[in-house]
């Protein structure tokens, strides 16, 4: 199979091993994230953010097909049960391909939104896992084993810590295609870094013991593109993933889908309703098959029926956000964003709302945005090797990253309806 993309260019899965991507593309499971953006709502602040899980899926698989033959060029120093065998291979470019598989509508904010949710990654298992899918029967025609040991890569779990590492870790095959394939989409340029030559570098850590060795990076060659590629996310969140018309978008999505449930849940008939959101809203089992219904286009219908509902509440929040009529943002600094501050500046909008016969609970909100840019991963820190002395963890050899080093990065805003927007400013002395 050999497809154009526009982050890789020619894209290709021709051998044994890798055809194995042109089955598992071809289940309803995998067509699905077609239907799922990557970015969820970001095109409200980037209008080129259409692209779908799916060309990401297939980035992130190709990610891992240069992975592995590189990982196969400096494998020789390694003892033959340590090397990556075709089955590792297989199984490797399975989990990158599936890995968001389970994802729900609009990215990550479905995954709160909803009474019991349940985290994509625990979804992707069981689609994996469970019998009635298209992926498990491809995988299972392999070998009857394989659906388990693709859900444990998912997870990052593996025999060969690198191989799992790769698919979930400070540097996998997914954070390589989704920080280039972003960036592309918005227009920006801070997602960018230098893959070919992050992939040149790749080393294997020493392993005197016998122990299967970790993946590292030569620091002769390697450091400034690693600095890069971490970078590069620290950026994308800042400029992109953390963006406020996006925040505002997703708060607003998540406050309507919180009170739907409730309504749902107290006996009210909402149209358009799929089963596995009103299970959801009841308490109910979600069925994998009722939550596989589920996808952007289906979520958008709900909101669009949702419009003209007699509760004029729920109407009018579903029609701002189709309007991209958005609740405006109060960024929080200093003082006011600490977290006594920032509470206390949330306490003053809410009266501020209820004087103007506003719902609090629904037109005012605190979106509180954190990510940890470089974590250390513990006992299995991204090490950095050179000709000579030991293997030393990112942390110690990098002036940046040291600095950037579990650092909390923190964003703090009021939501709040546009009506009330200058009344707020002014009474949190903004």
């Amino acid at each position: 199979m050999i497809l154009r993309d526009p982050v890789h260019g020619l894209v290709s899965f021709e051998s044994d091993e890798e055809r194995i991507i042109e089955r598992l593309i071809d289940t309803p499971e995998v067509q699905r994230l077609r239907r799922i953006r990557q970015l969820g709502v970001t095109s409200y602040a980037f209008p080129g953010a259409e692209h779908t899980r799916f060309s990401h899926a297939i980035g992130a698989a190709f990610v891992m097909k240069r992975l592995l033959a590189r990982l196969r060029q400096i494998e020789v120093e390694l003892p033959v049960a340590q090397r990556i065998t075709s089955e590792c291979a297989r199984d490797a470019l399975a989990a990158a391909l599936l890995h968001d598989v389970g994802h729900g509508p609009l990215s990550h904010l479905f995954e709160d939104a909803i009474p019991g949710g349940v985290h994509h990654e625990a979804w992707t298992a069981r689609v994996v896992s469970d019998p009635c899918t298209g992926v498990h029967a491809i995988l299972a025609a392999y070998d009857p084993q394989m659906p388990a040991r693709v859900a444990d890569l998912v997870h990052g779990k593996h025999p060969l810590p690198f191989l799992a590492k790769a698919v979930s870790g400070a540097f996998d095959v997914d954070r390589c295609d989704y920080l280039l394939r972003d960036a592309h989409a918005t227009g920006v340029r801070y997602g960018n870094y230098d893959l070919d030559w992050l992939l040149r570098s790749l080393r294997f850590t020493p392993s005197p013991n016998g122990e299967p060795p970790s993946l590292a990076i030569d620091g002769a060659k390697g450091l400034p593109a690693i600095e890069a590629f971490m970078l590069a996310r620290l950026f994308m969140f800042q400029q992109v993933y953390l963006h406020k018309a996006t925040r505002s978008t997703e708060w607003m999505i998540r406050t309507i889908l919180r009170y739907a449930s409730k309504l749902i849940a107290s006996g009210e008939a909402l149209p358009n309703v799929p089963r596995a959101i009103e299970c959801a809203a009841r308490g109910q089992e979600v069925q994998l098959l009722d939550y596989l219904e589920l996808d952007d286009g289906v979520l958008w219908g709900m909101l669009h029926a949702w419009e003209s509902h007699p509760n004029r509440t729920l109407a009018d929040l579903c029609g701002r956000v189709r309007k991209r009529s958005l609740f405006k943002t109060i960024e929080l600094f200093g003082e006011s964003a600490s977290e006594g501050g920032r509470h206390g500046a949330h306490a003053r909008a809410r009266e501020i709302a209820v004087s103007r016969g506003f719902d609090a609970d629904l037109y005012v909100g605190l979106d509180l945005a954190t990510v940890t840019p470089f974590a250390d991963e513990g006992d299995e820190p991204l090490l950095v090797v050179y000709q000579k002395g030991p293997a030393r963890p990112l942390h110690e050899v990098s002036f940046l990253l040291g600095r950037l080093r579990d650092q909390l990065l923190t964003r703090a805003r009021l939501v709040v309806t546009p009506e009330i927007r200058e009344e707020v400013v002014r009474a949190v002395g903004l």
